[in-house]
């Protein structure tokens, strides 16, 4: 189990409460460009509705072939007050464990921003199954 601060686990608490569980579209629109991209994550996407189970597996090992490409890998190199962000609506993510070298610890914080409901390019929305969306607590 990874190890977390203090002030944090409150809310780590809260999302392993109830964990959210969603019907989402294969590809979504990113509401402030248009752009459609695969909304799919080789760690948490389990199928594809609309399709037998093996007619989904294989459409989703292509995709999750795809999104993983070394062509569309981007590394960021750490170093001593380094930051990094990046949109996770159009981004599979996968943190490498090969930063032993370097020379001052790593401090990670996630940030989440409450956004729009995923939209697919057909109008249909995410829709939630089970558990609850999650709501930031009051400030």
């Amino acid at each position: 189990m990874l190890d977390h601060d203090d002030d944090v686990s409150e809310i780590i608490a809260m999302s392993n409460a109830t964990p959210m569980i969603a019907v989402h579209p294969v590809v979504r629109v990113i509401p402030e460009t248009g752009e459609k991209a695969l909304f799919i994550s080789p760690s948490t996407t389990s199928r594809i509705l609309a399709l037998s189970t093996a007619e989904s597996r294989t459409l989703l090992d292509l995709f999750c072939e795809q999104v993983t490409r070394d062509e569309y890998r981007a590394r960021f190199r750490w170093a001593p007050g380094s930051v990094a962000f990046w949109d996770n609506r159009t981004t599979a993510h996968l943190a490498a464990l090969d930063h032993d070298h370097l020379d001052s610890p790593r401090r990670l914080y996630r940030v989440t921003l409450v956004g729009q409901r995923p939209v697919g390019p057909d109008g249909t929305p995410s829709e939630v199954v089970a558990g609850a969306a999650f709501t930031p607590p009051p400030t």
